[in-house]
């Protein structure tokens, strides 16, 4: 009976680990916003009228950043697979479920930071016009659960 509660606490454990690190993601990859709002993605591509040059660049912008980003979720799933493995193995806060969260922690920071790097990339590749409404939009994005 024991076993079977530990089970559950730790199967619980890392579906709140996973769940949250994909609400992460998702708020922090800007794709959509609350309210029905239109995405980054949308706003650039549909409403900035970009110029063919302009779309060339943001589309080699976003292809890299989609390797970039690719590559985190998935060091952010292997350090999740770390968990588990740590609360199976240690049943406990020990120092590889630390590691564990640590890692998990230091790649959601890198996503972080790569997403805001991306925005920035993208925005050097706007007209002042453009960028006005790009920047409205992103503080939309970073503020819509204060709205």
């Amino acid at each position: 009976m024991n076993l079977s509660w530990r089970g559950l606490a730790i199967t619980a454990l890392v579906a709140f680990a996973a769940g949250a690190g994909g609400v992460w993601v998702g708020m922090t990859g800007m794709h959509a916003f609350h309210h029905g709002r239109p995405g980054l993605h949308d706003v650039v591509h549909e409403r900035l009228d970009l110029t063919e040059e302009q779309t060339t660049r943001i589309e080699a912008i976003e292809a890299e950043f989609a390797t970039r980003r690719r590559a985190l979720e998935m060091e952010m799933q292997a350090a999740n697979a770390d968990l588990a493995a740590a609360i199976r193995e240690e049943h406990g806060y020990g120092p590889r479920v630390t590691a564990a969260i640590e890692r998990f922690h230091h790649a959601m920071g890198e996503l972080q930071s790569e997403t805001i790097r991306h925005v920035f990339a993208m925005r050097e590749v706007l007209t002042p016009e453009q960028q006005a409404i790009f920047d409205t939009t992103v503080v939309d994005a970073l503020t819509a659960e204060q709205q």
